[in-house]
């Protein structure tokens, strides 16, 4: 059935790549993409079998997250984050997984992950307030996944929790205006001292030891799978895609292109064949090493194996790398494709813009994850950070 959601998401790119300016010009991905990659089956890659999901390898989900942002940045960034909420919402308490898809199973859920959020304790659940930048794909979400702290008694933070809440309970304040990923409409979100029952709280604790109550329900492999590693493999792969999209545009680009003062043909030029084998080799490694960790991360889960903290790290420091590959390559591709390339409405200028901005997510710093795998290799007691 997988394979089938991957064919449809074929089909689907021609039209995916011809509504890219006017998803960039709404700042938001058009209702009707959503539509399309809804009756595709995309959404459901990761969501349980019980709800009707395909709970299928993560793989395939990355694989489809990859083909759709070679032809949209935007709308596969959103995609990727909207589609990868399904696998958290999983691993949450039972009665909440049946609040969100008794009715609607295929409702959608955005996030905003940072503990921005205040929360305190009352009679069966807690009371959230809060304001969370960044909620990508907000705008087709019936529900957001919400980072806070649990404060204590004595005012100091108790937890750090993740909060399922219902679109009636928050805002959404239309602030996303930016030089990338304009088309991703990522919204703050704002709540207002709402009442979350105490099932709809996740701690991300429980989420770092791959003990979850959702598991209960959800006994899969899938749903052993450590949360960072899942998420930052998440917002890396659209790079990958965006970095395969400036790929095929820059090549079909090159082909026709004459220069001017020279009067000879780009594709006759040997540099420029140095440089779109340099460009493709790095894709590809960022790819194989993307799908060869959190593979190895599924196999693990899949025989019932806890996974070590040496196989987190390493993907966590070949995920950022990939960040680094993609970057390294959309850069030499854009600068030498010429000034044609500046022009508004051309897909290298925009996947080069929309690369960038997904570099400067804090999932894709290369810094922070390659200390924490320099800290293993040393024999450091690593017990923090994406891992």
């Amino acid at each position: 059935m997988s394979e089938h959601v991957l064919t449809a998401i074929r089909d689907l790119l021609p039209v995916l790549r011809e509504r890219a300016q006017a998803t960039e010009d709404a700042r938001v991905v058009p209702t009707e993409s959503i539509k399309e990659l809804r009756e595709a089956g995309f959404f459901r890659l990761l969501q349980p079998t019980r709800f009707g999901g395909h709970e299928a390898d993560p793989v395939t989900f990355y694989t489809a997250v990859r083909l759709i942002s070679s032809a949209c940045g935007s709308t596969g960034w959103v995609s990727s984050v909207l589609g990868a909420h399904a696998w958290h919402v999983a691993t949450f308490p039972a009665e909440a997984q049946e609040e969100l898809w008794g009715q609607d199973p295929a409702a959608l859920v955005s996030s905003a992950y940072a503990p921005v959020g205040r929360a305190t304790a009352v009679d069966g659940g807690y009371r959230l307030s809060g304001t969370w930048n960044f909620s990508s794909g907000v705008n087709h979400a019936s529900a957001a996944i919400l980072g806070a702290l649990i404060m204590g008694e004595d005012g100091r933070p108790a937890d750090w929790v993740a909060f399922l809440v219902p679109r009636e309970d928050y805002a959404v304040h239309d602030v996303w205006r930016t030089v990338g990923l304009r088309g991703t409409g990522s919204n703050d979100v704002v709540v207002e001292d709402a009442f979350v029952p105490a099932h709809r709280v996740l701690s991300f604790a429980d989420s770092f030891r791959c003990v979850c109550p959702g598991q209960e329900v959800n006994p899969g492999p899938l749903y052993r799978i450590p949360l960072y590693s899942l998420m930052t493999t998440t917002i890396a792969t659209p790079l990958v895609g965006m970095a395969t999209g400036a790929y095929e545009a820059h090549v079909a680009h090159q082909r026709r292109r004459v220069r001017v003062f020279a009067g000879e043909k780009v594709k006759d030029d040997p540099f420029a064949k140095v440089r779109v084998a340099r460009a493709a080799s790095e894709v590809d490694a960022a790819w194989l090493q993307l799908t060869r960790n959190i593979t190895e991360i599924y196999d693990t889960a899949r025989r019932g194996e806890p996974i070590p903290t040496a196989l987190r790290l390493r993907l966590r420091r070949d995920q950022v790398r990939a960040s680094e590959r993609c970057i390294a390559a959309v850069d030499q591709l854009f600068e030498n494709s010429g000034a044609g390339a500046l022009a508004e409405g051309t897909p290298i200028q925009r996947f080069w813009r929309d690369a960038h901005a997904a570099r400067v997510h804090v999932a894709n710093d290369p810094e922070a994850a390659l200390k924490l795998f320099g800290d293993g290799e040393f024999g450091e007691d690593v017990t923090v950070g994406m891992l």
